[in-house]
């Protein structure tokens, strides 16, 4: 079972890969806002982990087990913004949330939240009582 931090790892590399093509250490460091020499640690311990292949100053693959968990990481974190967005969290805010909760909920809790989220999105009422509640409430 990946810790959070190599969940945080797999979830950047995984993302970009899908936007750029590649992710090199530098990269992983600068969104993750830690040296270098960390990630290059950690990429070796992912490596050693099955997670991807790491060949020094070559670049990072992600073995097939490694893409689908990025995957899943980053489709877990879209559906907590979402969920946050529906419920009218403060858009500045929802980053930071997402970032303190999304290690700390099982997955069976993240496909219950899907499954809100679903019915949220097809509820146009309920959203716009919400929608109501959050506005008075902003405005108390």
């Amino acid at each position: 079972m990946p810790t959070p931090s190599m969940e945080d790892h797999i979830e950047i590399i995984y993302s970009l890969i899908e936007q750029k093509g590649y992710a090199r250490v530098s990269d992983i460091a600068e969104a993750l806002s830690v040296l270098p020499s960390s990630v290059t640690k950690m990429v070796q311990k992912l490596d050693k982990d099955g997670y991807l292949i790491y060949e020094r100053y070559r670049g990072l693959v992600l073995t097939p087990r490694g893409q689908k968990l990025g995957k899943r990481l980053l489709e877990r974190h879209s559906l907590l913004e979402q969920f946050l967005r529906l419920i009218g969290v403060d858009e500045e805010r929802i980053y930071g949330d997402v970032e303190g909760i999304e290690h700390h909920l099982s997955w069976n809790s993240i496909d219950r939240i899907a499954d809100l989220v679903q019915l949220l999105e097809e509820s146009p009422d309920f959203m716009e009582k919400l929608e109501q509640l959050n506005k008075e409430e902003k405005e108390s």
